[in-house]
């Protein structure tokens, strides 16, 4: 069992910079690989940024390539995605997941564990 929560959320103006932060409990967070995802008003919730168990493996949605960056400690048991030259278009509320298997992943059925979600709205 692993317990997600988000924190970083907010209101930003358009090319600005907000890191979200996802603590998780449970001893076998090294062994999880984590994800990010969001979800529009009236949209399907849609991948942003994975990475492996290691740390050393990232993929990230087309739509925010060059501009976020997913990381994690494990000494903090905390995954992070730092987001840059927000838009408009970036607004949704982002959620953390985390998957029993140690790939990166890109859907969210891979996800066995999930947060309850940050709001990060873009002013333009």
């Amino acid at each position: 069992q692993v317990l997600l929560g988000e924190s970083g959320g907010g209101l930003v103006q358009a090319g600005g910079s907000l890191r979200l932060s996802c603590a998780a409990s449970g001893r076998t967070f090294g062994s999880y690989a984590m994800g990010w995802f969001r979800q529009a008003p009236g949209k399907e919730r849609e991948f942003v940024a994975g990475v492996n168990w290691s740390g050393g493996n990232t993929a990230y949605a087309d739509s925010v390539k060059g501009r976020f960056t997913i990381s994690r400690d494990s000494a903090k048991n905390t995954v992070y995605l730092q987001m840059n030259t927000l838009k408009p278009e970036d607004t949704a509320v982002y959620y953390c997941a985390a998957r029993g298997g140690r790939t990166v992943a890109a859907r969210s059925y891979e996800y066995d564990y999930w947060g309850q979600g940050t709001q990060v709205t873009v002013s333009s």
